[in-house]
């Protein structure tokens, strides 16, 4: 029983010791708690350099699970075990045996796999999260799900590859579910695994990179006039992260971004103060410019895996210290240009939205898209700040006062007019009389 003030205090020696009675049930083994703490601490910490691939971070995951998690196929180990991708593990190894049989003279599966142990520790320190896999199944991992993915860009690149009973390009379902699949950020293998095996079963007199077979494959994903591909001085980290570079690349902008965010009206509002829309001739998505009450946009494709990409983008942004918020930004100012189904009109009327989608569902994909996502730097903060400075001016102002108000619709106009002129009417009907 704890001993009260009254029974003559608690002595700190008590304390101290190697334990201390909490109450009449619990007793606490202070050495124990000290000893277990400070072994924790001397932990190493900080996140390693190499880490690349992370978990979607549950605060983002909670608004549309199902962009998060593949639908059939799975890349690394993190969904490997669940239900729904079981089906395709076959398809993964009739492609592994594809490509050793192409290769059959100079690489073979033991040697695939004895070169592949040996980069395994690299490999797994790519992961932010734990991996409960041994060695050797994480070994199988990467050789089946790597050589999977570079037989299926080589066959997606030349048609004379694939068999007549090929089991992804002779179902559409199939190439639907990969093009969801392989973008997750959850659901990839480390670069250097794909770029190692890629180099060990190298066709002869094929030029043709890793990074532009994968491209191929993912050329129409946001606009049916893709982006070129732009070499990088350094490598990517995996598949999403190559489709980012490429994204960020191709829109020829190197400047930071600036601390700060600041809103601008919508589209309707924007078009009816005198603003034009241009569709851009940039072939990234991100080289959005206003100039001399201009604003230009690169065409966007809105299709099923538009949202998926951009999310799994963001998340990517959010949880990866060395990327900047470029995607992030991107679908910050699309939120705040569109906010209704007219705004969705006007952007698909001028032909920078190609929208697949009913208009209410893009609309509100884009109202959703970086919910609880963090904004470290605006890179659009400027364009954003010279918008609002057209806008703000008195003439333009009025004259969205009056598109909004009395001429948003032909029958608004005819009745705008229709007063107009009786008032004109009934002033010289006035003057009139005076006269008379």
């Amino acid at each position: 029983m704890a001993r009260s003030e009254r029974d003559g205090g608690t002595r700190s020696a008590d304390i101290c010791g190697p334990s201390y009675e909490v109450d009449d049930q619990v007793t606490v083994d202070i050495d124990s708690l000290t000893s277990s703490v400070g072994s924790k601490m001397s932990q190493n910490l900080i996140m390693p350099d190499k880490v690349c691939i992370f978990r979607v971070p549950p605060i983002l995951r909670r608004h549309s699970e199902k962009a998060y998690t593949p639908n059939a196929f799975s890349i690394g180990p993190w969904h490997r075990h669940h239900p729904l991708m079981k089906s395709t593990e076959k398809i993964k190894l009739k492609y592994l045996k594809g490509l050793l049989s192409r290769r059959s003279a100079s690489i073979t599966l033991k040697e695939l796999i004895k070169s592949t142990t040996g980069i395994e520790k690299e490999a797994r320190s790519c992961y932010a999260g734990p991996i409960h896999v041994g060695v050797e199944d994480f070994v199988e991992i990467l050789v089946t799900d790597g050589c999977f993915l570079i037989e299926l860009f080589r066959k997606d690149k030349d048609n004379n590859l694939r068999e007549d009973d090929d089991p992804i390009f002779n179902m559409s379902c199939m190439l639907q579910y990969l093009n969801h699949d392989l973008i997750l950020a959850e659901n990839q293998i480390p670069w250097l695994v794909l770029e190692h095996l890629f180099r060990m079963t190298a066709e002869p007199g094929k030029t043709t990179t890793l990074a532009q077979l994968a491209l191929h494959f993912f050329h129409n994903i946001f606009s049916s006039n893709p982006p070129s591909i732009v070499p990088s001085n350094q490598g990517p980290k995996h598949l999403l992260d190559l489709l980012r570079n490429w994204l960020v690349l191709s829109s020829g902008k190197e400047e930071d971004g600036e601390m700060g965010w600041e809103p601008i009206p919508s589209v309707t509002n924007l078009v009816g103060a005198g603003m034009k829309l241009k569709v851009g001739k940039s072939r990234s998505i991100l080289d959005i410019k206003f100039q001399n009450g201009v604003l230009e946009i690169p065409p966007l494709l809105i299709q099923e895996t538009t949202e998926v990409i951009i999310r799994n983008l963001i998340s990517y942004e959010q949880s990866c210290p060395k990327c900047t918020d470029r995607i992030t930004s991107y679908a910050v100012l699309l939120d705040s240009l569109i906010n209704t189904t007219t705004d969705m009109d006007k952007f698909t009327s001028s032909g920078i939205i190609d929208n697949w989608l009913n208009p209410d569902e893009a609309t509100q994909f884009f109202n959703k898209l970086y919910q609880d996502a963090y904004l470290k730097k605006y890179y659009y903060l400027k364009l954003c700040q010279d918008v609002n400075t057209y806008y703000r001016r008195k003439i333009p102002r009025w004259r969205a006062l009056l598109m909004n108000t009395y001429f948003r619709t032909p029958w608004s106009i005819i009745s705008f007019f229709a007063a107009a002129t009786l008032l004109i009417l009934t002033i010289v009907q006035t003057i009139f009389s005076i006269v008379k």
